[in-house]
């Protein structure tokens, strides 16, 4: 279980993964990757558009990666912003 303080930032991942069997360490790992995603694309996290990030960085995260950073740049290229990013 996340602490409260990281499921109050992390409100659409959490929903989501909340009934997941993923570890305390993968949590962990997606939590951040989450949260990174969210910065870079200066989302808020009450825009529905969190919803979709949250549910790519999930996909991402169970193809075995364990990098948070790797694990949002392959969401972020799945949703078609990771080029924007670079630039």
């Amino acid at each position: 279980m996340l602490p409260p303080a990281e499921v109050e930032c992390a409100v659409a991942i959490y929903r989501l993964i909340q009934k997941s069997a993923f570890s305390p360490e993968e949590l962990e790992r997606i939590t951040s990757a989450y949260e990174k995603a969210l910065v870079l694309l200066e989302l808020d996290r009450n825009d529905p558009v969190t919803e979709l990030v949250a549910k790519r960085i999930i996909e991402a995260a169970q193809t075995g990666e364990n990098d948070p950073d790797r694990i949002c740049d392959l969401a972020l290229k799945v949703i078609g912003v990771a080029a924007k990013l670079a630039d």
